[in-house]
């Protein structure tokens, strides 16, 4: 039975503040992987985070179907933001 899953953006590491050169400035979201309807699988790449001076590929921490995307590319996020919902198997 599927049930839905609510995927997060992660802990920052805790790098990212101790040496300052990661988290300087906003973390945005770079790029959008996916769309509703499509099938993902573990670790399957949904988003990419830019920090100013890394990129970061989030992966899904399920597979399923995405069911709704909550960010867009060019937008600001923060730690626990909603990026998508998954129908999850």
């Amino acid at each position: 039975m599927a049930r839905l899953v609510e995927v997060r953006i992660p802990i920052y590491p805790d790098c990212w503040e101790t040496c300052g050169s990661c988290a300087q400035g906003d973390v945005t979201v770079e790029d959008v992987l996916v769309a509703p309807g499509d099938l993902v699988r573990f670790d399957d790449n949904v988003i990419t985070l830019e920090t100013g001076k890394v990129a970061l590929d989030i992966q899904s921490p399920h597979a399923g179907r995405v069911v709704e995307v909550f960010v867009e590319a060019g937008q600001h996020v923060a730690e626990g933001a909603l990026i998508l919902t998954l129908e999850a198997d």
